[in-house]
């Protein structure tokens, strides 16, 4: 079977913490693989805030076209995610976000996930892709 392989920038330069909560545990025991998206895309939100960006204007904003995740480990209620985070491939119409999800357990780090989720800059009125504004691009390059 084929495997989805990531490669994940060596340095993601942001980093936010993100606690398991009961609504994200399966009947497995452990985090499901749909609340790993779901906090993913908080983590998202988080890091463009840090930047002083909005995922969504009033007309234009970001859509996510892929994403792509690969499981490492089991996550736990009450672990405590730290997500490191940093854009890569910037084009004229998006870019990418990797992230890496990793928790300490009995004082070791524990990778639970890599991810990446390919952004494009949306025309919510219009209904079509829209350019990267400069703005953006200065502040996801730095």
């Amino acid at each position: 079977m084929a495997r989805v392989k990531l490669d994940i920038p060596e340095k993601l330069h942001y980093t936010t913490q993100i606690p398991v909560r009961v609504t994200d545990v399966n009947y497995g025991g452990h985090v499901g693989n749909d609340a790993i998206l779901s906090i993913l895309h908080q983590a998202r939100i988080n890091y463009l805030h840090a930047l002083g960006l909005e995922e969504r204007g009033p007309e234009t904003g970001l859509i996510m076209a892929d994403a792509a995740l690969v499981y490492k480990g089991e996550g736990f209620l009450k672990d405590i995610f730290d997500i490191a985070i940093g854009a890569a491939d910037i084009s004229p119409f998006g870019f990418d976000i990797y992230y890496r999800i990793t928790t300490i357990r009995d004082g070791k780090t524990i990778v639970i996930a890599e991810a990446k989720s390919g952004m494009i800059f949306f025309d919510y009125t219009n209904r079509k892709v829209a350019r990267l504004p400069e703005e953006w691009k200065e502040k996801i390059s730095a």
